[in-house]
């Protein structure tokens, strides 16, 4: 497995791969992250960081039936690997670990 960080990104994308579970194809995962974080994502954003994480070993996809909707295209879904879902327990587990650490006045009236 090739690198160990995730970017922010990538970890909004396994985020919503999780969320998603068996419905997590390109598009629902673009419309998905625009609609929860406010930006506009771009479909070719979505896909580069899903072939990235794919080779990291993060997530595997397979392809679907062939639909009438899609011109008899098959859409590839998108699933966590045990490596993905460790990836995201460990950034979770860092991101606590320094919110853990900040003193409370820092926040305070705010959270």
């Amino acid at each position: 497995m090739k690198g160990t960080n995730l970017g922010e990104f990538e970890e909004l994308v396994l985020l919503t791969v999780a969320a998603l579970t068996t419905d997590a194809y390109s598009v629902a995962i673009c419309d998905h992250l625009t609609e929860h974080t406010g930006r506009e994502i771009k479909l070719g954003m979505v896909h580069a960081v899903l072939n990235r994480l794919e080779s990291k070993g993060y997530l595997e996809s397979n392809l679907g039936e062939p639909t009438n909707e899609r011109g008899g295209r098959r859409k590839r879904f998108y699933e966590l690997s045990t490596a993905g879902k460790t990836a995201l327990v460990r950034a979770k587990d860092l991101r606590d670990q320094l919110w853990n650490i900040i003193p409370d006045f820092v926040f305070k009236g705010l959270i």
